[in-house]
């Protein structure tokens, strides 16, 4: 109950009183008044009620949330779960301006390369309209938690983002400016930082004692575990002549049409090379591909920026469908060093799963572009930036290989995209290990390799428990472009690092960076506080350590 209400009656119990007693009346009844006439009361979170002025100056956007919120019929919020969701639909309403507006640009595509930055901001303003549409209804109907919020809004900002960054591929920046003028990005990033709140309330360390994050389903476990899983395959895709389905595309495509509801959908991908770029959509969810192994199952591509693409139409492999598992293949982009961003795997799918896979590639080979994604025994190969993007990822007992770049170039491991304080993303790499590449050990004095570098203002990086050998450089982490962008807002750490490269007493002074001493520091980019592993992993079967 309200302590408005409480006052209330009390006044009106004391008032009694005095009547009863001809003492002070007109005086008490005239403070009667005044209180009982003006706006502010308690609510249950603590909050003072009050104006759209008052709500809307916790924010980090206040004038375009003042702006936005006085125009058409809306009411004052009550507490802070009804401002949440009057900002959420604001913020929609945004987004569907945008998208009209983008579409409208659909007009001007009078070049191949500004025809391409539009496809993927059309794709990518649709998918944040999505972000949003499931982050209300999810809220609204008691579907979802205010963790999993967080990550839809992470999301839903980084596609805004990605469009953006895409544009400037090509010099393309004044092309796609008019989708800015809707100030959604800044509606998105005042829904963050309200939604936060709720997020630290229920913020409460479990214990860890499992052997596989909670977000895998008992069913995945087994199949991930099998030794035959082939023979439960619902598709099979083979190159032998005669078989049904000889490319990967096409298997999509068939499972795309069928009406399975949220079953697990198994596609076996005989060994071979599969030279085709994929394509797995928000209208496919809980696709697992299986492999005959990474040396074996390669799909393989070679766009790139160079050969005329956006860094994120160049992937070999876009995953977009929520809960997509791969186990036991090779994601490879064979531009090479000089054709710049050439993505071999591009994730944004939530609660994805890799296993046992080899992702390849020089410059940008890896993108994890959003949501909440998990890397068990992989090997992952690259040079600049190779591993980027701003999921909440968690890299688990992997082989990190840094390869040889172009001449006079360094190698830079990560490069995570968090732009957002707000956004619960970032990339932590965990009992793994970093190691120079075959073609880069014969020259592996001459090359220099940090272990990442902020692409944006809040970028956050950790290592945990990892072996680094001794190619990576003893200041370990590079500035962005030589500036000091970043430095003093950015989140970088090392906890318990061994090898000769590991050493931190050459490490940056940067405000931003620290040596993790603190279990309890540490523990907060592990499987179950990153990425809440918990919750989904055990459903894959594959095996995770929660914990430290």
């Amino acid at each position: 109950m309200k302590m408005k209400g409480n006052l209330i009656i009390t006044y009106f119990v004391f008032l009694s009183m005095m009547a009863k007693m001809n003492f002070f009346l007109p005086f008490f009844l005239y403070i009667f008044i005044v209180f009982s006439s003006t706006s502010w009361s308690l609510n249950e979170d603590g909050e003072t009620e009050s104006d759209i002025n008052y709500w809307c100056d916790t924010t980090p956007h206040p004038q375009q949330c003042k702006y936005f919120l006085s125009r058409g019929a809306h009411h004052t919020p009550r507490h802070r779960k009804d401002f949440r969701m009057l900002v959420l639909k604001v913020a929609l309403q945004s987004a569907q301006e945008a998208l009209t507006c983008n579409n409208d640009l659909r007009n001007k595509c009078k070049s191949k390369r500004k025809k391409a930055v539009w496809i993927d901001c059309n794709k990518l303003v649709n998918n944040t309209i999505l972000q949003l549409n499931q982050t209300l209804n999810g809220l609204k109907y008691n579907r979802s938690s205010d963790f999993d919020a967080q990550t839809w809004l992470s999301a839903a900002l980084t596609n805004l983002e990605t469009c953006f960054s895409g544009s400037k591929d090509f010099n393309l920046t004044n092309f796609v400016s008019p989708l800015k003028s809707h100030n959604l990005t800044e509606m998105i990033s005042n829904s963050l930082a309200i939604n936060q709140y709720f997020v630290k309330q229920k913020l409460k360390k479990q214990d860890v004692d499992e052997d596989f994050p909670s977000w895998v389903a008992p069913n995945d476990r087994k199949l991930l575990q099998s030794t035959s899983i082939h023979m439960k395959a619902n598709l099979i895709v083979s190159q032998a002549r005669g078989s049904r389905f000889r490319t990967i595309q096409s298997a999509l495509n068939f499972a795309a049409g069928l009406k399975r509801g949220n079953k697990r959908y198994i596609i076996y991908i005989r060994a071979g090379v599969y030279r085709e770029n994929i394509e797995i959509g928000n209208n496919l969810n809980n696709i697992m591909f299986i492999g005959d192994g990474a040396k074996n199952t390669i799909i393989t591509g070679s766009r790139s920026v160079g050969g005329g693409f956006t860094t994120y139409s160049s992937a070999t492999v876009g995953v977009d469908g929520i809960g997509f598992i791969a186990r036991g293949i090779t994601f490879r982009n064979t531009a090479g060093p000089a054709k710049k961003q050439a993505v071999a795997l591009r994730s944004a799918s939530d609660l994805s799963v890799y296993y046992a896979c080899s992702i390849e590639g020089y410059q940008d080979t890896l993108f994890v572009l959003a949501q909440r994604q998990f890397y068990k025994l992989c090997y992952i190969y690259g040079t600049i930036d190779f591993i980027f993007g701003n999921a909440a990822v968690v890299f688990q007992n992997c082989m990190i290989m840094a390869r040889r770049p172009l001449r006079g170039q360094a190698n830079c491991i990560t490069a995570q995209g968090r732009g957002d304080p707000f956004q619960n993303t970032g990339i932590s790499i965990h009992n793994s290990r970093i190691m120079p590449a075959p073609d880069l050990r014969p020259v592996v004095g001459t090359v220099k390799t940090y272990l990442g570098r902020p692409w944006q203002e809040y970028s956050r990086t950790v290592y945990m428990k990892t072996f680094m050998d001794s190619h990576i450089d003893p200041q370990g982490w590079a500035s962005w472009d030589g500036t000091n962008f970043a430095q003093n807002t950015l989140v970088y750490g090392e906890y318990a690092c061994f090898g000769p490269g590991s050493s931190t007493r050459n490490r940056v002074k940067w405000r931003g960076y620290s040596i993790i001493r603190s279990g309890s520091v540490a523990s907060q980019y592990t499987v179950e506080r990153l990425i809440a592993g918990r919750s989904w992993l055990p459903a894959t079967g594959i095996p995770f350590t929660p914990g430290l």
